[in-house]
């Protein structure tokens, strides 16, 4: 507003971003500053089953958002969170959290390299925490990766078992494992008819 005068209508709406990708994971984007997170998990001393996530982040027309941000934050195998609240003891080096960015993937995927968690509670079933940020977003979103193959726990998740049934399965991972380390693919629908379900904090 140039004029000095106040205008009658609104102005418009301010968007957020598109920034987090590059500004959280540098080091993904060639810039020369240090990450705190990877979208590579694993440490060599961490025992379990090596696992891929991958999976991509669609908007409410289906569009690949290559702008986006995933946060992951994950139990051990053995259940345990790289966390002062979990007393029993950990890894000493897996933290179980990672970063990617979907801007520099030839298909505007996230990709994390990590293990498959165990259960970090009794009932509870194996999953990774997933916090995605994005243009258009004012505040970022949570949400859960359960897997596939973990059916009879899944079925007695209290998390899972409190989304309606018709939309579990947007939380749920398929395995593929047609290569040397099992695959999860998991894409996340902002909107329309697949919107993944999200979860208030």
């Amino acid at each position: 507003m140039n004029s000095g005068k106040l205008h009658g209508g609104q102005t418009p709406s301010q968007t957020v971003g598109p920034y987090f990708a590059y500004g959280l994971t540098p080091e993904q984007y060639g810039y020369p500053l240090t990450s705190i997170a990877s979208p590579d998990l694993r440490t060599p001393d961490v025992q379990g089953q090596e696992i891929r996530i991958e999976g991509r982040v669609l908007d409410g027309n289906g569009a690949v958002v290559d702008d986006a941000m995933i946060e992951i934050w994950q139990a051990d195998p053995e259940g345990r969170y790289a966390h002062p609240a979990d007393t029993r003891g950990g890894n000493i080096a897996f933290k179980g959290f990672g970063r990617c960015g979907t801007g520099t993937d030839a298909e505007n995927r996230f990709v994390f390299d990590s293990v498959k968690p165990g259960a970090a509670e009794e009932g509870a079933a194996p999953h990774i925490n997933v916090i995605v940020f994005m243009r258009g977003l004012l505040s970022h979103l949570y949400t859960r990766i359960y897997f596939a193959d973990e059916a009879a726990a899944n079925a007695k998740d209290p998390i899972l078992q409190s989304v309606p049934a018709e939309r579990r399965d947007t939380l749920i991972a398929q395995r593929d494992e047609s290569g040397v380390v099992p695959v999860y693919r998991f894409d996340i629908h902002m909107q329309g008819d697949k919107e993944t379900v999200f979860f208030d904090v």
